[in-house]
């Protein structure tokens, strides 16, 4: 079965846009575990106008399955991954002020820092996955710097879906072979919804994880945060 990791960030959007503290994002991480989520991520941007870097403690603290912090690599950002060892860190070629994460990383271009970020992370103990463009050789470089796992960006894939979904699906698909191949695990993110993640799952061999957070909060509005995450899960299944 792929694990289930919820994204929170929308939770802590719609708290920061009225100060205090509601939605309580504690709770509701602890809330989405209970209702059979496998893992929690956040992404701590440094506008902070998502999680804010002070909720990843309180987080930390209470996150029984799987911790995930994802972003930019600045220093602030891996001073706050250290300080609270995650499980796992995925990294973001996210600029300063993106609205959100829409490509990946150039693992070539990028070896000699990557490497280096890479294995600062694990030294510490924590798995590294790289969010990555679904082409063969950015997953080569990724392996070639030391990263655990990669995370196919799912956005285009989601984009072309409705219109050619064994198109879409293609690169992904031969990516996953090759990452099975050579030994790298594979997660991924970006627009997946109970339309497609089905479909997805089901031709990307050895995906071990996917993290979703817009369109199962979106979701969960109508159908209530149990019972969408549930649906999620019985796609994955």
């Amino acid at each position: 079965m792929t694990n289930l990791s919820v994204n929170i960030n929308k939770v802590a959007l719609i708290r920061n846009s009225r100060g205090g503290n509601l939605p309580n994002l504690v709770q509701v991480a602890m809330d989405c575990e209970e209702f059979g989520a496998q893992g929690i991520t956040v992404h701590p941007r440094p506008d902070q106008r998502h999680v804010r870097f002070d909720d990843v403690p309180q987080l930390k603290a209470v996150v029984k399955t799987e911790f995930n912090i994802e972003g930019n690599p600045t220093p602030d950002f891996l001073k706050l991954v250290l300080e609270n060892k995650p499980h796992q860190a995925t990294l973001v070629p996210d600029m300063p002020g993106q609205l959100t994460s829409d490509h990946g990383w150039d693992t070539i271009g990028h070896a000699t820092f990557l490497k280096e970020v890479v294995a600062e992370l694990q030294a510490a103990g924590i798995r590294v996955s790289l969010f990555v463009d679904a082409e063969e050789r950015l997953v080569e470089g990724a392996k070639a710097v030391g990263a655990d796992r990669v995370e196919f960006y799912t956005g285009a894939f989601a984009n072309d879906f409705l219109k050619n979904k064994e198109k879409a699906i293609a690169p992904h698909q031969l990516c996953a072979i090759l990452a099975n191949e050579i030994g790298i695990g594979i997660n991924a993110g970006h627009d997946l919804n109970l339309e497609n993640l089905r479909f997805y799952k089901e031709n990307v061999p050895g995906l071990l994880e996917v993290s979703i957070g817009h369109a199962l909060i979106s979701d969960s509005l109508y159908y209530g945060l149990g019972n969408t995450i549930q649906m999620y899960l019985r796609q994955l299944r």
